[in-house]
């Protein structure tokens, strides 16, 4: 099998500094300690998020992260990952992933910028926003599977759960 090279055009500007002008203008919470990566500060319903974006050159990718302030102990594992999987079937954009290493449910989502291609700052914007909503809409189920000892269908059950009408 050979290996595909391709060669990126030059870019005009750095990706990061297209979501770093974004998240001034929208007054997020951001630092940007290296090239390219960049972390955003977004209060949730039920946890603050530390979502990060990096600008990945090798693939041309913007990648966004944002980790629950959760640890998985190694008796929940399984079920966690049973959620995952069960969770990441409901999902049309990006997934969720057991971090190993530091043992952390994490979202995860890329947008591919190949040729030199710049995401707007909608794009960015919605990255964010795909990646919060995930982490809102499943943070009960991870907490109902590591905390009250439920099963990931019993906790992803709860969590998609809607009710309709007022009481």
């Amino acid at each position: 099998m050979t290996q595909l090279h391709i060669e990126g055009l030059d870019r005009n500007e750095h990706p990061l500094d297209i979501v770093e002008r974004l998240a001034s203008l929208r007054d997020w919470i951001f630092d940007r300690a290296e090239t390219d990566e960049m972390s955003v500060a977004v209060a949730g319903r039920w946890s603050d998020y530390h979502v990060a974006f990096t600008w990945i050159e090798d693939v041309e990718a913007l990648h966004v992260a944002s980790a629950f302030d959760l640890k998985v102990p190694a008796h929940r594992r399984t079920e966690i990952l049973t959620l995952i999987s069960l969770v990441n079937e409901q999902l049309w954009v990006g997934h969720f992933d057991l971090w190993s290493t530091d043992s952390v449910v994490m979202f995860r989502h890329s947008l591919l910028l190949t040729d030199g291609a710049a995401p707007t700052q909608s794009q960015c914007a919605m990255m964010l926003k795909s990646a919060v909503d995930a982490c809102e809409r499943y943070y009960q189920a991870f907490q109902f599977v590591l905390w009250a000892g439920k099963s990931a269908r019993e906790s992803l059950d709860a969590v998609l759960f809607e009710t309709e009408g007022e009481a």
